[in-house]
C-alpha cells in the first residue's frame, strides 16, 4: 500500500478583521466540500480502469511526489488568480487517482466497502472535533507549526524508506503517527485561518485537503491491515 504523506505550508498576517476571517473560513469550507468531487471521480476512474496498478514500488512514488509537488508549486504561484480553482480541483483528482490503488486493494476484502465507508466515517469524525476545538481554544497554537512540519518531513521519509521495505508493521506504525500528526496539523490550520494568519482561502483549503486526505488514507490502510477479510 501505497502511504504518500505530503504537506505544504503557507505564510499569512494576522490583520484581518472577524467578518474576513469568517468569510476566508466559509469560503475554505465551500471549496474543500467541492474539492472532494474530484477526488471521487478520480478515485472511481482508477479503480474502474486499473491504469494506477502498474505504479508499483520506485515509479509509483516518482510519480506521485512528481505530480504532487508539481500540482502544489501551480497551486501556489496561480493562488491569486482565476487559474487558482481550477488548479487546485486538478489536484484534488490527481490525488484522487493516486489514492485508487489503495481503494481497489481494500475493495479485494469481502467487508471492504465497510471499511472504505468506517474510514470516512472516522475522518469526518476528526474534522468535527478539531473543528470544534479550534473554535474554542484560546491560545495561539502556532508554535506548533514547525514541530508539526518536521513530524510530517519524518513521516515522509519514513514512508518512502517503507515503499521499498513493504513491511505491515511499518506501515502500521506510519499510519498511526500519520493520523495523530495530521489530526493536529487540522487543529492547527482551521485556528490559523480563525485567528487571521491565513488569508488566501485557496491555500487554506489546500493545507485542510492535505490533512483530509492524509488521515483518510492512513485510517483506510490501517483498517485493510487490520481488519480486512477475505472470502
Amino acid at each position: 500500500m501505497n502511504n504518500g504523506i505530503t504537506r505544504i505550508d503557507t505564510a499569512g498576517g494576522y490583520a484581518l478583521s472577524q467578518d474576513q476571517r469568517h468569510r476566508v473560513l466559509r469560503n475554505t469550507y465551500w471549496l474543500l466540500a467541492l474539492s472532494l468531487l474530484p477526488t471521487v471521480a478520480g478515485a472511481w476512474l482508477g479503480v474502474a480502469t486499473g491504469i494506477t496498478q502498474s505504479l508499483r514500488g520506485g515509479l509509483g512514488l516518482i510519480v506521485f511526489l512528481g505530480g504532487a509537488f508539481g500540482f502544489m508549486f501551480a497551486i501556489e504561484k496561480t493562488k491569486n488568480s482565476a487559474a487558482g480553482v481550477p488548479v487546485l480541483l486538478g489536484f484534488t483528482f490527481f490525488m484522487g487517482l493516486m489514492l485508487s490503488r489503495l481503494i481497489g486493494m481494500v475493495l479485494g476484502f469481502s467487508n471492504g466497502s465497510e471499511l472504505i465507508m468506517t474510514a470516512f466515517a472516522g475522518t469526518a469524525g476528526v474534522f468535527f472535533v478539531m473543528a470544534s476545538l479550534a473554535t474554542v481554544i484560546k491560545r495561539d497554537l502556532s508554535g506548533m507549526g514547525k514541530w508539526l512540519f518536521v513530524g510530517a518531513l519524518v513521516l515522509m521519509v519514513g514512508a518512502i524508506v517503507n515503499v521499498f521495505v513493504g513491511s505491515s508493521a511499518g506501515m502500521m506504525a506510519i499510519s498511526v503517527a500519520a493520523i495523530g500528526i495530521f489530526s493536529a496539523f487540522m487543529l492547527y490550520d482551521i485556528k490559523r485561518i480563525l485567528d487571521g494568519g491565513e488569508t488566501n482561502y485557496i491555500s487554506a483549503t489546500l493545507a485542510l485537503y492535505l490533512d483530509l486526505f492524509n488521515v483518510f488514507q492512513s485510517l483506510l490502510a490501517l483498517l485493510g491491515i487490520m481488519g480486512g477479510e477475505r472470502d
